[in-house]
């Protein structure tokens, strides 16, 4: 299987004339912005992306789990995350794209002050209900017009961004019902949430939870019981999972040899990375390269 160097990147990049940090568009229209040889690439976004399926369905691939999409599905995809659509026929739907900049801090309830939480409370793939898809496919059309008929001004934006949050609170209460947030208190959810954030940031260099306590003002213990509530593991484990699932992504989707991955995730010594790689994902590198060669990624026909 042919690979590239690097994983590709998109980021958030709306036509020139658009100068808003939210689009909304139909499956269609944003086919006819993307040339057929790239809309079944590997990818990483470096945005959120919401998408509606409203008839037929199609598998998508995110950090090789494989979803099946139908109508009523939604995918609710995060900035990092490495993707790709599989060839199916043509399936229709309606798509929103954001930069995480744009979930400012709006006030709500206990343990949920900015849109940030509500988008992370959502699993990669939410089933909707019937009336749950109507409401949102109002809401996303409603999006869609003002976004484009009315003029880009900063009062536009804080419209489209509560219109937003809006539509994040419903799914989140489809999602996870009226309890939302009540199973962990505000402030640990807070502490997870900056917890992420600093992973995100230093897992490539940092491999110990000493240096992220330290960052965040609490113990490991606090921090232990941080990730406990918000992601139902360790910190510790959460932290190793991360460098795993890199260190998957890289040997899955490019061509860059082991010692160079041990090197770019911050292993001192690619025997490190192997000993690593071995004891936390149950087998070598080298080995999971080779699986996922044989396995491949079978296209569909468009």
């Amino acid at each position: 299987m042919a690979r590239a160097k690097r994983i590709t990147t998109l980021p958030y990049r709306p036509p020139q004339r658009y100068a808003l940090d939210l689009e909304v568009m139909t499956v269609a229209e944003l086919r006819s912005r993307m040339p057929v040889g790239q809309r079944h690439f590997v990818h990483r976004i470096e945005f959120h992306m919401l998408v509606l399926v409203t008839r037929g369905a199609f598998t998508h691939m995110v950090d090789f789990e494989h979803y099946r999409c139908a109508k009523g599905a939604l995918l609710a995809l995060r900035p990092g995350q490495v993707q790709r659509f599989q060839r199916a026929p043509e399936w229709q739907g309606w798509v929103a794209m954001f930069r995480p900049e744009f979930l400012l801090p709006l006030q709500g309830s206990a343990g949920d002050v900015h849109g940030q939480g509500r988008i992370e409370a959502l699993p990669t793939l939410l089933e909707l209900g019937p009336q749950t898809v109507t409401a949102v496919v109002e809401c996303l059309q409603r999006i869609h017009e003002d976004a484009g008929g009315l003029p880009p001004t900063v009062d536009t934006g804080t419209l489209l961004r509560h219109q937003l949050y809006s539509l994040l609170l419903r799914l989140s209460i489809e999602a996870i019902g009226r309890r939302a947030v009540e199973v962990a208190s505000a402030a640990s959810l807070q502490r997870f949430r900056r917890f992420q954030a600093e992973v995100e940031r230093g897992y490539v260099r940092e491999h110990g939870l000493a240096g992220y306590a330290r960052r965040l003002g609490c113990s490991e213990r606090s921090l232990t019981r941080a990730a406990l509530d918000g992601a139902g593991v360790s910190a510790k484990a959460y932290l190793v999972n991360r460098i795993v699932l890199e260190a998957k992504r890289l040997l899955a989707h490019t061509a860059a040899p082991i010692a160079n991955i041990a090197d770019d995730l911050g292993f001192a010594e690619a025997t490190n990375f192997v000993k690593f790689f071995r004891r936390e994902a149950g087998c070598a590198p080298g080995e999971f390269r080779r699986q996922q060669d044989s396995a491949g990624m079978a296209d569909n026909l468009d």
